[in-house]
């Protein structure tokens, strides 16, 4: 943006330019007194495109380091932009689903129920994955098989399900560019792309950056477990705000199992930092199967390797987000952490992760009630609470 001053000495006239320097993420369309009516009519004051909300300034813990954006580093005008499209019913081809259908704010973006309502009766493949913290994360490839390289890729192949979003140009129904189509009819988008991109053009490029913006902005750092792990030069330290109860779920997470022969644990923790690594409680990219190869349309399925941060896995009455794992099979954190007591090696399952096989045998954690009861309440302090209340990642709709 340019100021120009106009400077009046011995009776001339001295114009001089001062430059000031614009915000690395303002739109093409830096104009703070633009109108914008269809905006206006949509959202109302959800969205003011002349005061964005803080999407890009958003702070993180100094002990968070693990971060997958990119090159496409969140902006608070492709951010906002990518919060319009993910609550936008009109991705889906009957106007009735969107991504925020099966990625529900209150229950930290994911779904209550194990598969999730598409267009026409339709249903999800897997349970819906909750994206919090989806940033935070060594992983950069997305869907629990990972079949998407990025979450850039990851954000339209939703949009081009038949059974979810139904752009898939199949059975008669319309494609993709038939979307891009239908978004650039709508005069708020054409304002919205006009602001960002300093033109209307509608490209599925756009989509996915700007979606992706929005998802990655979506972050939990101010659970107890934060409160704790910011007195301490390091989680293996006991966090004074903790009990003793949840000090021993924490070490139980983070040692590894001593087993023997039989892949019996003998000593040690539960070894669950091997795959969940804390502080981030993201999966690491180097994981298998995690036992559970069934699928949601019957038959087996070993393809299943990613799985969300353990960040609100519950919610802050202690209640799971909805049912667990791909299949959603998994209803309580007893179940869960049940489930990994003992691993059935079935030798059909080749893609099991070596990790829960010692000696080629499926482990036997042995946990008693006490341990188990320590795991839960420890689970249980990384539940955060703005996530589930903040405007900002909210519906602009309303």
């Amino acid at each position: 943006m340019r100021k120009i001053q106009f400077l009046f000495i011995g009776g001339g006239l001295l114009l001089s330019f001062f430059l000031v320097q614009c915000a690395k993420d303002s739109p093409a369309n830096n104009n703070s007194s633009a109108s914008y009516p269809n905006v206006l009519a949509a959202f109302g004051s959800s969205i003011d495109l002349n005061n964005l909300v803080d999407y890009a300034g958003q702070s993180k813990p100094s002990y968070i380091v693990k971060d997958n954006t990119g090159s496409n580093g969140i902006t608070n005008a492709k951010a906002t932009l990518g919060r319009v499209l993910f609550y936008d019913k009109r991705l889906s081809i009957d106007s009735t689903v969107a991504c925020a259908s099966c990625h529900i704010q209150q229950f930290a973006f994911s779904d209550t129920a194990i598969a999730s309502r598409g267009v026409a009766s339709g249903l999800t493949g897997r349970h819906s994955m909750r994206l919090v913290n989806s940033r935070f994360a060594v992983e950069t490839k997305f869907f629990w098989d990972e079949r998407a390289a990025t979450l850039e890729a990851q954000t339209t192949k939703p949009i081009q399900d038949h059974a979810e979003m139904g752009f898939s140009g199949q059975s008669g129904r319309p494609g993709l560019n038939d979307l891009l189509t239908r978004l650039s009819s709508l005069g708020y988008y054409n304002e919205l792309f006009q602001f960002v991109y300093g033109d209307k053009a509608v490209t599925e490029a756009r989509l996915q950056e700007c979606l992706a913006q929005f998802i990655r902005s979506i972050q939990s750092f101010d659970s107890k477990y934060d409160a704790g792990r910011a007195q301490v030069t390091n989680d293996n330290v006991d966090f004074p705000n903790f009990t003793a109860q949840e000090n021993q779920g924490k070490n139980l997470f983070l040692s590894p199992p001593v087993f023997d022969a039989t892949s019996t644990r003998t000593s040690g923790g539960a070894g669950c930092n091997g795959c969940h690594g804390a502080p981030e409680f993201d999966i690491a990219p180097n994981s298998g199967n995690n036992g559970i190869i069934g699928s949601l349309a019957g038959g087996q399925d070993q393809t299943n390797t990613r799985a969300p941060s353990l960040r609100d896995l519950a919610n802050q009455s202690g209640t799971p987000n909805g049912p667990m794992m791909h299949t959603g099979v998994i209803a309580t954190l007893q179940a869960a952490i049940g489930h990994y007591g003992t691993i059935n090696a079935n030798p059909n399952n080749t893609r099991l992760d070596p990790k829960l096989k010692p000696n080629g045998i499926g482990q036997k954690l042995n946990l008693n009630a006490q341990e188990v009861n320590a795991l839960i309440a420890f689970l249980k302090t990384l539940t955060g609470k703005n996530i589930y209340t903040d405007p900002k990642w909210g519906n602009p709709f309303k």
